[in-house]
């Protein structure tokens, strides 16, 4: 999903991060209205939320893409992503990261991952937050 708006950068002299994910620089333009998505954490609509971490992960982008929606926005205009991760492992990594391929393709915002002991609701194991600006 090519972005004309936004641009990625991952400096040479820095790691590759596409097969984690992210991006290392993602540059926006200043005349966008910027919006903050609070964290989003595993919960349907009626506030049930599975004891699984992948179909939390699942939910929480999928309540991402709906606040997203709310705003006038949508996925390739993210820019930045914080992700919270209970008992993080390398598996969750890999699930974690497949799902943000699987959304944003080669185009990946830029990510700070943070194992945590536990987020706000017992039970729940993920939660994002984002950045995006509003496209023209």
């Amino acid at each position: 999903m090519l972005t004309p708006e936004l641009r990625f950068i991952n400096p040479t002299d820095l790691y590759d991060p596409a097969p984690n994910g992210y991006t290392h620089v993602v540059i926006a333009p200043a005349h966008r209205t910027t919006v903050y998505i609070a964290g989003q954490g595993g919960e349907d609509k009626n506030g049930n939320l599975s004891d699984n971490f992948v179909d939390q992960l699942k939910q929480a982008f999928a309540n991402l893409q709906i606040a997203l929606i709310a705003a006038g926005t949508e996925p390739k205009h993210v820019v930045k992503i914080s992700t919270f991760i209970v008992d993080h492992d390398e598996l969750k990594l890999e699930q974690l990261t497949s799902e943000v391929l699987a959304i944003w393709g080669e185009k990946t915002p830029a990510q700070t991952l943070v194992p945590v002991p536990r987020l706000a609701l017992d039970g729940m194991l993920f939660e994002v937050d984002a950045i995006a600006i509003v496209p023209e």
